[in-house]
């Protein structure tokens, strides 16, 4: 059982991870400016089920196969990379129609890109490895129970700030929609965001070979 002390710091820890900027939220404002407050917020419940993933992978243990391991990191950053270009390719093609003559995505291929995409970033279950086992105390006993609960805490935290963020991105980009004068830079702004994270995938991939 998690120690009911440690939870204040635990949850001011988590809001401080989440509400800074990070490839999680930096890629839900995007699409969530693109494509509204609805989007915003299919994309951060897709996040929230990478995140499960995450949280299960580091406690059945494989954050340490992945740690000695780094071949395996590498193939997955470089796949995470690809299909983040590829995304980025498919957003700039969406170039010279205005916004409201873009073509919306489904809700179900909204949320699977945003699971692909957070589960294509293994750095997330290596944090995880390391961030949970802080907070757990070894002597309230089954520490991998311990590690689920505040694993989906953090999920469950990290939700509704992720979603805040989709609502609010999402209605900025209706505002700027409803004066006619954003759909370019929307769009150009969403590839960037894109390729920014498949740019930083790839160097993060780089450095794995490297070191």
């Amino acid at each position: 059982m998690v120690d009911p002390s440690v939870l204040p710091a635990f949850v001011a820890a988590v809001l401080a991870v989440t509400i800074a900027p990070g490839p999680d939220n930096t890629y839900i404002a995007a699409v969530a400016l693109r494509y509204g407050p609805r989007a915003g917020v299919v994309s951060a419940l897709g996040m929230a089920i990478g995140m499960v993933v995450h949280v299960a992978a580091a406690t059945a243990g494989l954050a340490v196969l992945l740690s000695v391991n780094p071949a395996l990191i590498v193939a997955v950053q470089v796949v995470g990379a690809g299909y983040l270009g590829w995304l980025a390719a498919a957003t700039v093609r969406e170039l010279g129609r205005p916004v409201a003559a873009a073509e919306s995505p489904r809700s179900r291929d909204v949320l699977l890109r945003a699971v692909v995409t957070n589960l294509t970033n293994p750095k997330v279950i290596l944090f995880f490895a390391a961030f949970l086992p802080g907070f757990v105390d070894a002597d309230n006993g089954a520490p991998a129970l311990q590690m689920l609960t505040l694993g989906t805490l953090f999920l469950l935290v990290g939700l509704a700030c992720d979603a805040t963020i989709g609502v609010a991105a999402g209605r900025l980009g209706r505002t700027l929609d409803t004066r006619g004068r954003a759909g370019t830079a929307l769009t150009l702004l969403a590839a960037a965001v894109y390729a920014a994270l498949a740019v930083l995938l790839l160097v993060e991939a780089l450095r794995t070979i490297a070191g």
